[in-house]
């Protein structure tokens, strides 16, 4: 397992919506709740833009608890010195509850309040900073046709005024992260104790800009009581990374042995081994049939093969041969470039079951749909293709909830899953919560042939050095998004090669301990 504490807690709006109760039931009401939110808006309004005093302000207000967030705002902002108009979604009477102590308390202050129903937002005048708390993290299905013409009204004055979300833009599903036509667009996004899932799927980028997660006083016990389903990977998980002893030799660095190749496919193989020796893998053998051999070692002198058969084709009988040597190797990578023959088929159902630690990928995944089984302690790193194949549904399915794939997948597989993408997702068959944990990496520059061949390298490679299934994927998933992000700032319209990729992996590295050192 690993230790949630190297992660980010995401939560999904019923989550969130639990620990406002769970508060509420200790005697932290929402009005509180609501302050404090209100007042690390500000802190983080305030570090990214100075001196609030002479700005003009408008404070777009939904009748719910966002708007009571903005309602908030809007008096610390008063108090700031800025020049504050708040503008409400619904006749002041309608505004009940927290919200409604706070417009109270902003009506009292003496700030200009007005209907949005009742403004010429065309002929408003162009504010410095724009603050949006119209919708919240419950938003589920299409705008209301008022809604829509608010929200292109706060992204109208965005594109000369400082945009301001309070908690997620207004049009954002706070579950899967699809935008409405419109979401506003904004320059910070501030959410509060924890950031909404939705904020950090890919699709949620372009309107989230930038993201701060602010806490506002939810208890440790109600957070340990009502654990979220999804977590963040982070730099923090750096420490659990295998430590170095300055006495050690290259059999204490990890052992891997990857199977794979095929006529046509001998590059996979090899991106996986220079993958897993970038990674600190002491010794890396490329098992292939003996007719591919010279091609797939020509070139690369690092890297060990183990030729097998007499021919360029995997048989049953190389499985034979393969596993009588299976002492000699921590862990195994299964499946680059192996090939989709029927006889490769017949050649792992022989091996399965019986190896060390593996990862399974590539062409593997394909026969494993054949013919499912369980293999607990291994890694399966499909794309969604392979993910649809495994789950006998379309790709389409599986993009729609990343999530619950992934899950499934853990359960049918009995072991851990990366699915790749975009924010990849991992989860682990063995874990009783049933938990995610999402890359922060979306790298357009980690899309190309042959880097998953290297994902599977990186990740063996810390499989042989002792780590867990799951603990092996996130660090693998983690190291290989940060490479794909570094590689981007060398090839800004992608471009680059697979190989890049393993080049960039001992740089990502310095990057990641130096971020926590």
């Amino acid at each position: 397992m690993i230790d949630t504490v190297f992660c980010s807690p995401l939560l999904t709006p019923p989550e969130m919506n639990a620990w406002d109760r769970a508060s509420a039931s200790m005697g932290l009401k929402t009005e509180i709740l609501m302050e404090n939110a209100s007042r690390e808006a500000l802190h983080a309004l305030t570090a990214k833009l100075g001196d609030l005093r002479g700005k003009t302000a408008v404070c777009f207000a939904g009748s719910g608890n966002n708007g009571g967030d903005a309602i908030a705002l809007a008096r610390h902002l008063d108090d700031a010195g800025a020049e504050v108009v708040l503008l409400l979604a619904k006749p002041v009477r309608q505004y009940s509850g927290p919200s409604g102590l706070h417009l109270r308390i902003a009506r009292q202050a003496g700030l200009s309040i007005r209907q949005l129903g009742q403004t010429d937002l065309n002929a408003f005048p162009q504010p410095d900073i724009v603050v949006d708390g119209l919708l919240g993290t419950g938003l589920s299905g299409a705008l209301r046709p008022e809604y829509a013409v608010w929200i292109e009204a706060v992204n109208r004055m965005g594109e000369r005024a400082f945009t301001l979300a309070l908690d997620i833009p207004s049009g954002l599903s706070g579950l899967t992260g699809e935008p409405a036509k419109p979401t506003v667009i904004a320059d910070l996004t501030v959410t509060f104790e924890a950031a909404k899932i939705g904020l950090c799927l890919p699709q949620a980028s372009p309107y989230v800009g930038e993201l701060e997660v602010r806490p506002i006083g939810v208890p440790r016990a109600v957070r340990e009581a009502h654990p979220p389903a999804h977590y963040l990977l982070g730099p923090e998980l750096a420490l659990l990374l295998p430590g170095l002893d300055a006495a050690m030799h290259k059999g204490q660095a990890g052992r891997l042995l990857i199977i794979g190749g095929s006529p046509g496919l001998t590059g996979a193989p090899v991106l996986a081994a220079m993958g897993a020796l970038r990674a600190g893998a002491g010794l890396v053998t490329v098992a292939c049939p003996r007719g591919i051999e010279p091609t797939l070692k020509s070139g690369y002198p690092d890297v060990m093969t183990l030729p097998l058969g007499d021919s360029d084709a995997w048989t049953e009988a190389m499985a034979e041969e393969l596993l009588a040597r299976m002492d000699a190797y921590d862990a195994v990578v299964v499946g680059p470039g192996i090939g989709r023959e029927e006889r490769t088929g017949r050649f792992l159902e022989k091996l399965a079951g019986h190896i060390p630690p593996a990862v399974w990928d590539a062409d593997a995944l394909f026969w494993l749909a054949g013919a499912p089984r369980a293999l607990p302690g291994s890694v399966f790193t499909p794309h969604p293709g392979e993910a649809a194949r495994l789950l006998g549904c379309s790709i389409a399915r599986v993009e729609a909830d990343r999530q619950a794939s992934v899950r499934e997948l853990a359960r049918l597989t009995g072991g851990t899953v990366v699915l790749k993408g975009p924010a990849s997702a991992i989860a682990d068959g063995a874990d009783p919560h049933g938990r995610v944990f999402l890359s922060p990496f979306a790298e357009p520059n980690l899309a190309v042939g042959g880097s998953g061949d290297v994902l599977a390298g990186v990740s063996g490679s810390l499989l042989a050095r002792g780590l867990s299934p799951l603990l092996a994927a996130c660090l693998g998933v983690y190291w290989h998004g940060l490479a794909g992000r570094l590689v981007s700032g060398e090839f800004p319209y992608r471009g680059n090669l697979a190989s890049e990729i393993v080049q960039a992996l001992p740089r990502a590295l310095t990057e990641w301990l130096d971020a926590e050192s």
